[in-house]
């Protein structure tokens, strides 16, 4: 266990100890603190403290677990003008997020024989797995490939796969602006050239279920959703492009001594006012488009599966929302009463908006932002509506976290059938490999219910409805 003071229902202060330069912030409740062995994410959290011009705390949130650097459920804001960027603070699956979208149809009113034909249809569609990109489809040109980095969703949308509606239903209306294609590498862009629209690997998916129930029925009727309706949530990010782009910043800023200061050269950042934070900030926006382009173009293969097998036009296929879990975005937060523009690194982490911030929609304007929460493939995931606490610069926990490692998960279920298990727990799975199914098991992940009632507890984001997973294609 770690030393900790109780500030508020669920947040925990982590005190500032020498080399830190502001204390830590746990998200959790006590039972997800006792659950779980967390010595080295804690450690992870006092490490980042150290960022120069890091201002508040260094946050982690109830999905805390691990990871290169930061810790994934990790939050950390800098100052844009004597602080830094630190790619380990976005993580290599750059804007790596999730989108939800609602058929006009409950799900039991779906046959079996429909829902085999969907899930087989959206496999045959959206190609899953390591390295995976669309063989035989159309190559885009030079010209494009740098458009779709600069534009964003837009692009996509423009050629056809999706509507304009759809922006307005985006994080940051579907673009990072500051991109500069010219800031990536070419073995980067070679790596994403045919991944687009591909799902990739581990955790990413797509799944199909049911709108299993609502908490806030005004917010859910603002949002046109209802009981027993069908969802799809989509998670996926940038693919082999924003991997390198991660990779190849990390090179360049270790190459230059910016983790000379840090308890961890994982963390290695460069000033954001740098020739180099800028340049990574320039092709992480890059990246970030690119993720917007890939989930919206999966959306489009999913909207022509649910037309191809149940007649559904693509329009009344309607996005709710997308959000990153993985980005380092500038905001303006108030900061000992000033306020103050930020770099905002969230990584395995999800804005939360309140209400009448004005980037949102109108209809969002009302209620806060949509926030996303997947949880595994055999329990739920959640949607809630983020309420803008200042505490976390406006973030929310981004899914359920790892419980236990891939590894771990894969002895655990060797030998044993994992799709039989799944198909008896009424979930159909489809994934490009068994390993990945065996390393995506349910109980390879914390309780997701717990991890939100900790979210909803500490005031970042309130539960507006539970989604029960039916049909998953995985990584």
């Amino acid at each position: 266990m770690f030393d900790r003071k109780k500030i508020g229902p669920c947040a925990y202060e982590i005190p500032q100890e020498k080399g830190m330069k502001v204390p830590g912030l746990v998200i959790a409740s006590e039972e997800l603190l006792q659950e779980q062995e967390l010595t080295e994410s804690i450690n992870q959290v006092k490490n980042v403290a150290y960022l120069p011009g890091i201002v508040g705390y260094s946050i982690a949130m109830p999905d805390i677990h691990w990871g290169y650097g930061f810790p994934i459920g990790g939050v950390a804001a800098t100052d844009v003008n004597h602080g830094v960027i630190s790619p380990g603070g976005v993580g290599y699956d750059i804007n790596c997020g999730v989108r939800l979208a609602t058929a006009p149809i409950d799900f039991k009113k779906l046959s079996e024989n429909d829902k085999q034909k969907l899930i087989q249809e959206i496999y045959k569609n959206v190609p899953s797995g390591v390295g995976k990109g669309h063989v035989g489809k159309r190559p885009i040109s030079n010209h494009e490939y740098d458009e779709l980095l600069t534009m964003g969703a837009k692009w996509a949308i423009g050629e056809g796969y999706g509507f304009s509606e759809d922006l307005a239903r985006m994080e940051s209306h579907g673009v990072i602006f500051g991109a500069d294609p010219t800031k990536i590498s070419d073995t980067a862009k070679g790596r994403g050239r045919i991944q687009l629209g591909t799902i990739g690997s581990g955790n990413h998916f797509v799944e199909i279920g049911e709108i299993e129930q609502i908490f806030l029925p005004g917010i859910a009727s603002d949002w046109n959703i209802h009981q027993g309706q069908t969802y799809i949530l989509i998670h996926s990010g940038s693919r082999g492009l924003g991997h390198q782009v991660c990779q190849d910043a990390l090179d360049l800023f270790i190459q230059k001594k910016y983790d000379l200061d840090l308890p961890d050269k994982q963390l290695v950042a460069a000033p954001f006012q740098s020739k180099e934070g800028q340049d990574y900030f320039a092709a992480m926006a890059a990246a970030a488009n690119f993720a917007f382009n890939n989930r919206q173009k999966i959306l489009h293969e999913v909207r022509d599966a649910f037309y191809s097998i149940l007649k559904i036009p693509h329009g009344q296929i309607s996005l709710l929302y997308d959000v990153c879990h993985n980005i380092a975005k500038i905001e303006e937060h108030e900061v000992h009463g000033r306020m103050k523009k930020l770099c905002v690194h969230r990584k395995g982490a999800t804005r939360a908006f309140g209400p009448n911030h004005p980037e949102l929609l109108e209809s969002y304007k009302k209620t806060g932002q949509p926030v996303l929460v997947p949880g595994d493939m055999g329990r739920a995931s959640y949607l809630l509506a983020g309420l803008g606490n200042p505490l976390t610069f406006s973030s929310s926990c981004h899914g359920a976290g790892r419980a236990r490692s891939r590894i771990k998960s894969l002895k655990e279920w060797a030998n044993r059938d994992t799709v039989e298990y799944m198909r008896e727990q009424g979930v159909i799975v489809k994934a490009s490999s068994p390993k990945t199914i065996a390393e995506e098991m349910p109980d390879a992940y914390k309780d997701v219910d717990l991890v939100v009632d900790a979210t909803e507890q500490a005031g970042l984001a309130k539960k507006v409805a539970r989604l029960k997973p039916y049909l998953v294609l995985k990584g």
